[in-house]
């Protein structure tokens, strides 16, 4: 009787779900429609090359192709390969070793950035060096990879003016410690302004009343900042936080792989470069996809562990 009444209720409960969902799309169909190429895109660059992740359990045959190539033999026969490699240990302490500079240099800036845009009273001044700050997001680290590549050459602008003040010609590109550091000032620099976008909008979403009430009660400008506006946008930090977390392990394949070179590959050569070279100039594709199994495995781990922290410490999560 009970089971009986049970799945009667489930029934209706999806039905009715059911019913809102159709009800909803005749609502808003528009939104839907165009929902619609956006899932498209994500069903095909996404979803659809999902089935090549078995070549990371496979002895791949081109002329056989992935699914009729013989399984490997242990099943995990490519992952041993690959943390038996020591080289692995040294692309795996690099990416880290760049992701965490990256965040640590560049997660506060644009929340320091949105502050400042906020407290700027001049709208046409505002403006112009938001259009500025935001500009370098737009353009291909294949454009920014040559023009750096130019301006800090030995020979270079920047050498030629250090030079001037009688300082000898700095190797940013040729050294690995220069070059690490290069990395992260140029990252910060193309990011910082469109990153500091979201904080923006959250900032815009605080309630203003409680701006006025703050004045009333004699606050100053840091006072509101630190009690209205840090608190106001404490949700976007923590989920901008879990995100930046859980890609530890990206490194920033488009930066590196336009600046980089084998002098520097001690310092600089991270995951994703490994698994190119590897995997599509050398052709040990079940390598590389065991590499990026790997990351992709440690990534969603890390986001699991960073929410759950995040909720703890009373933030908002992602769910």
């Amino acid at each position: 009787m009970a089971n009986a009444k049970a799945e009667s209720l489930g029934k209706t409960g999806g039905n009715t779900l059911g019913l809102r969902f159709v009800s909803s799309m005749r609502k808003y169909w528009p939104y839907y429609l165009l929902f619609i190429p956006c899932l498209v895109m994500l069903i095909i660059f996404s979803y659809a090359p999902m089935y090549g992740v078995v070549l990371a359990f496979k002895d791949h045959r081109i002329k056989l192709g992935i699914m009729n190539s013989p399984w490997a033999d242990p099943l995990f026969k490519h992952f041993q390969e690959l943390f038996k490699d020591p080289y692995f240990f040294t692309v795996l302490r690099n990416t880290v070793f760049i992701s965490l500079l990256r965040i640590l240099a560049g997660f506060p800036i644009p929340i320091l950035l949105a502050l400042l845009f906020n407290e700027l009273r001049g709208q046409q001044f505002k403006k112009s060096v938001q259009t500025i700050l935001y500009l370098p997001h737009f353009i291909s680290w294949v454009v920014l990879g040559g023009m750096f590549k130019t301006l800090l050459a030995s020979d270079g602008l920047v050498n030629d003016m250090l030079s001037g003040f009688g300082v000898d010609p700095v190797p940013f590109l040729t050294s690995s410690g220069w070059f690490v550091g290069t990395l992260i000032v140029t990252e910060v620099w193309k990011s910082m302004g469109f990153a500091s976008i979201i904080y923006l909008a959250a900032i815009a979403g605080v309630d203003g009343e409680q701006y006025e009430a703050a004045t009333i009660d004699g606050a100053g400008r840091w006072k509101k900042m630190w009690h209205i506006t840090l608190p106001g946008i404490a949700v976007a930090i923590s989920i901008n936080a879990i995100m930046a977390l859980s890609g530890i392990l990206g490194g920033g394949f488009d930066q590196i792989f336009n600046l980089y070179s084998p002098v520097v590959y001690d310092a600089a050569d991270i995951i994703d470069t490994y698994v190119y070279r590897s995997g599509i100039t050398g052709g040990n594709y079940e390598l590389a996809t065991a590499l990026g199994l790997f990351k992709s495995a440690v990534g969603i781990t890390l986001i699991f562990i960073t929410n759950k922290i995040t909720t703890k410490m009373g933030g908002e999560g992602l769910w």
